[in-house]
């Protein structure tokens, strides 16, 4: 396969250009935002980007990792598997991505049908994400989503979001806290109907909620928006 030029090779010295020589590739900024909650296996990131080939994505991880986007770490213990997680440079892609999801959001194409990953959808509320004005004091909410695109039940995905007047913020939790004001258990398809759609989660009836159900109205206040207001 002919290797494509680079915009560099044709006299183009835009800093713009070379990060689309960087991260243009099909399924590379995929990959790259697949990584930005933390870092995953092969098979996690094979599993989480539909449609990609192992072939495909062993390049465009080695691609990544060349550039110094990503790099590789063996974890310790039985079985040594590898990890991929984004570099500190990698990690400030995520203001890339926010702006093309506060962008795109307003697409009259934009598939409001289709699913997402469980971190996709998290960027999603990360890309929003704003201050609730005069709350007094912090609201934490637990969310295990489960991916909806697989057939097969999953284990569910944990994040831990908080919410003040300062603003909102939602972590990957792999060792969540032992309470927080309320937790929400939903397969992706349904928080995303929430999250970009504004459907309250009380109308969906697969969306189990427990504790206080203002904190998690809180959280969507704080992280949700609607397409259709966007092209307002």
């Amino acid at each position: 396969m002919a290797q494509r030029r680079s915009y560099g090779s044709y006299n183009d010295g835009c800093a713009a250009a070379h990060a689309l020589d960087l991260v243009g590739e099909r399924w590379t900024m995929i990959v790259v935002r697949e990584l930005l909650l933390g870092p995953k296996r092969f098979t996690e990131i094979q599993r989480d980007v539909l449609g990609i080939g192992p072939a495909v994505l062993t390049q465009r991880l080695h691609d990544l990792e060349h550039h110094g986007v990503l790099r590789r770490r063996r974890l310790p213990g039985p079985g040594r598997a590898d990890v991929y997680e984004l570099t500190p440079w990698g990690h400030e892609l995520e203001a890339v991505n926010t702006a093309l999801s506060r962008w795109a959001v307003a697409s009259p194409g934009l598939p409001l049908e289709a699913d997402m990953s469980p971190d996709t959808v998290v960027l999603a509320m990360r890309a929003h994400a704003r201050p609730v004005v005069g709350l007094a004091g912090e609201r934490t909410v637990l969310l295990h989503l489960t991916d909806s695109r697989h057939d097969d039940d999953g284990d569910p995905v944990t994040y831990l979001a908080t919410v003040s007047s300062r603003g909102a913020t939602v972590e990957r939790a792999p060792e969540p806290p032992s309470s927080a004001h309320a937790e929400v258990a939903a397969c992706t398809r349904d928080w995303k109907a929430c999250v970009i759609g504004g459907v309250p989660p009380e109308q969906l009836p697969s969306i189990r909620v427990t504790g206080d159900p203002a904190a998690v109205a809180t959280l969507l206040s704080a992280t949700t928006l609607s397409p259709d207001a966007a092209r307002t």
